[in-house]
């Protein structure tokens, strides 16, 4: 004997592979097989469960308690023409028994003898309790909303319903928050057995039946409102504080399903005990409601099914629960992630960047792993990257305090050993188990050099734009958190066109490979990247990081990972003006001088006007409070850029000039003129800059 498994996926006999999920099975009626008394009922004869058809031992002129629903069984062909296949998570065969067999000697539990598309009912309690037990265990598989409300409609459908409408709260309440406002049910999801043709070419009637305007089973979802509001104290309200199932012919369910269906949405559900409304409860309210229906011409639910069908429907809400509360928390995790990553990364001049973040898992979307680039004063940038130890909500709470300490202290212009000493001193104040690594680089894209420092992190690489890839040899240091430990900066060339890849350990190690041979093998990729464009032209900077994280395999998503790549296009030394003016009375005038010529070389003689002003304005204040010479460099990039240094700490602030005051004016020309402006301070003073679009 073969039974409807609950799982559908698999490829049934004598059903189309290409049909859709669901379709009943058929097989055509042996001829000189009479049909069973069990079909007659089915076709509309009323008879009481234990008058017309005898069933097992343990259902004997009484209704048990039994734990299951009704099982719709498929016909099947003859033993030795077919051998029933095994289903997995599937009500499994039961012989059959001298009580089952029918009066002319046909077996009640084969099938044999129905007419095409009529299901033989299940009846045993064993049979039940197992259907129970596969569908809830289909409906557990399920991590989030949308898996939960599928497992419940693809295990129900067509074994114990032909339909299903499933509706939840809008939107559905987290945790032990108490919603606001009218409760409203949406329409989440349906489910059905397609209306299509049998073995010998009879399309199966429609649900419901026909009527001078039939409602085919196909226009389901759209003869049913996608919206509605409980109203206090109405029929629906009161159904889903009773809690339990009941059936649709209750006075209750009577009065609720034009509510919950929406006007014209109860032709659906046909007379008798041919529906089921089971409110979903979860673990402290009514989320939703389930209603399930079964076509006319088959047997109607029994009482035994409402306990079904409220096994069904807890399962299903204290899984939607679960999911719900499983949302809310992937939603934190990322959104505290999102904001402990830079959001956008800044254009520095002369160097372009990219970057790409992976979390270790789907269910662990939060780590240490960080990056981060800094513009810093003279059109220099920091590089930084950095690992706290562990993926969870610890780790990226500390990750975040490091990330803004790091950028503090890179806004003091500090070297880079001085920032990673300060960023050891910070873990120590967070905890003793608070440790790191981090790698802190400064480019400057004048002078064409990089200074890197260490705290124990994995070194970066370097692409030259002949295709060479060096490990670059940079003191390794110990990790941040172990304090007590001196870190040591070295500076290196950082040439036109080459790429410099800072990353995290998680990108070179894993359980099936050690750090080094992981550097090893991102050293060749990089290498065989780079051959694909040729010698002249360096790969595209998000391509390389695509192609760097295509190096991983199934076992190497140990941990999360961060991924910083920068490369450096610097600026050429025609393209720098650069001088050194004493504090005279006689200073504005030499700068507004020199910064005329340098315009009329670069060809900017357009911008000679606002670049005198501005100049003349910036060296005033600089020379009214320094003692030492003043630098005035001039930079020609996508914008003009201006910058002016003395050794004052004190920062300028634009305020608003009184009409008696004889000065404060030339901030606020600067703030009118120029594109962005700004003021750094810096360890041996200050730096006052400004930029001019060069069109």
């Amino acid at each position: 004997m073969t039974e409807q498994p609950t799982s559908f996926e698999r490829p049934q006999p004598g059903v189309d592979p290409a049909e859709a999920r669901g379709a009943l099975l058929r097989t055509p009626n042996p001829l000189g097989s009479p049909a069973l008394p069990a079909q007659a009922r089915a076709e509309g004869t009323p008879s009481g469960p234990a008058t017309n058809m005898p069933c097992g031992k343990g259902n004997k002129g009484k209704e048990p308690p039994v734990d299951g629903p009704e099982h719709s069984q498929p016909a099947t062909a003859e033993p030795d023409t077919h051998r029933p296949r095994p289903a997995p998570e599937s009500i499994p065969p039961q012989p059959g028994t001298e009580e089952e067999k029918a009066p002319g000697g046909q077996e009640r539990r084969s099938g044999r003898g129905l007419p095409p598309g009529r299901p033989m009912p299940m009846r045993r309690d064993g049979d039940r309790l197992r259907f129970v037990g596969a569908a809830t265990r289909r409906i557990a598989r399920g991590i989030d909303l949308d898996e939960i409300v599928m497992g419940l409609c693809r295990a129900t459908v067509p074994t114990f319903s032909d339909a299903i409408l499933v509706y939840l709260r809008d939107p559905l309440p987290v945790g032990d928050e108490r919603p606001t406002g009218p409760v409203v049910l949406r329409l989440r999801r349906t489910d059905r057995i397609p209306d299509e043709r049998d073995t010998e070419g009879l399309l199966l009637p429609p649900f419901p039946e026909p009527e001078p305007d039939p409602s085919p089973l196909s226009e389901l979802s759209s003869l049913t409102t996608e919206l509605c509001e409980v109203r206090p104290g109405g029929a629906l309200n009161e159904v889903l504080r009773g809690v339990r199932p009941v059936f649709a012919d209750a006075p209750a369910a009577r009065a609720a399903l034009p509510e919950l269906l929406g006007e014209g949405g109860e032709a659906l559900v046909p007379d008798g005990q041919h529906a089921i409304l089971a409110p979903l409860r979860g673990r402290r309210r009514v989320i939703g409601a389930a209603l399930f229906l079964r076509r006319p011409e088959r047997l109607a639910f029994e009482a035994d099914d409402l306990l079904v069908a409220a096994q069904l429907a807890t399962h299903s809400a204290l899984g939607i629960d679960k999911a719900v509360l499983y949302g809310r928390e992937a939603y934190i995790a990322d959104e505290l992630q999102r904001t402990m990553l830079p959001e956008t990364l800044p254009r520095p001049t002369g160097v372009r960047l990219a970057s790409r973040y992976l979390p270790a898992a789907e269910t662990a979307r939060v780590g240490g792993d960080w990056y981060d680039a800094i513009p810093l004063p003279g059109s220099r940038v920091a590089l930084v990257v950095g690992d706290v130890m562990g993926h969870s909500m610890t780790s990226a709470a500390i990750m975040g305090q490091l990330r803004t300490t790091a950028q503090t202290l890179a806004g003091l212009d500090l070297p880079p050993q001085e920032v990673l000493h300060h960023l050891d001193e910070q873990a120590q104040r967070l905890g003793t188990d608070r440790m790191a690594t981090c790698l802190y680089a400064v480019y400057d894209p004048v002078t064409h050099r990089i200074t890197i420092a260490n705290a124990g992190h994995p070194p970066p690489v370097l692409l030259h734009l002949g295709g060479r890839a060096e490990v670059l040899r940079v003191p390794p240091g110990a990790p941040i958190g172990v304090g007590g430990v001196d870190f040591e900066a070295v500076e290196l060339d950082a040439p036109a066109g080459a790429t410099l890849l800072l990353y995290t350990d998680g990108l070179v190690e894993s359980r099936l490979r050690d750090v080094w041979t992981g550097i090893e093998q991102l050293r060749e990729k990089l290498a065989a990247t780079a051959q694909l464009t040729g010698p002249d032209h360096p790969p595209p900077l998000e391509a390389l990081c695509d192609e760097v994280l295509d190096m991983l395999g199934p076992g190497d998503r140990d941990d999360d990972i961060a991924l910083l790549a920068a490369r450096f296009d610097g600026i050429a030394p025609s393209d720098v003006a650069y001088w050194s003016l004493e504090p005279e009375e006689t200073a504005p005038g030499q700068a507004r001088r020199l910064a005329r010529r340098a315009l009329a070389r670069w060809d900017l003689e357009d911008l000679t006007d606002s670049v005198e002003l501005l100049v003349s304005e910036v060296v005033t204040n600089a020379v009214r409070y320094t003692s030492r010479p003043v630098t005035l460099r001039l930079l020609r990039t996508d914008v003009l850029r201006c910058e002016v240094g003395d050794d004052v700490p004190q920062l300028p602030r634009l305020r608003q000039a009184r009409a008696t005051d004889e000065g404060g004016r030339g901030l606020y020309l600067v703030n009118r003129l120029a594109r962005r402006w700004g003021a750094t301070r810096l360890s041996t003073g200050k730096v006052v800059w400004f930029e001019l679009n060069r069109a």
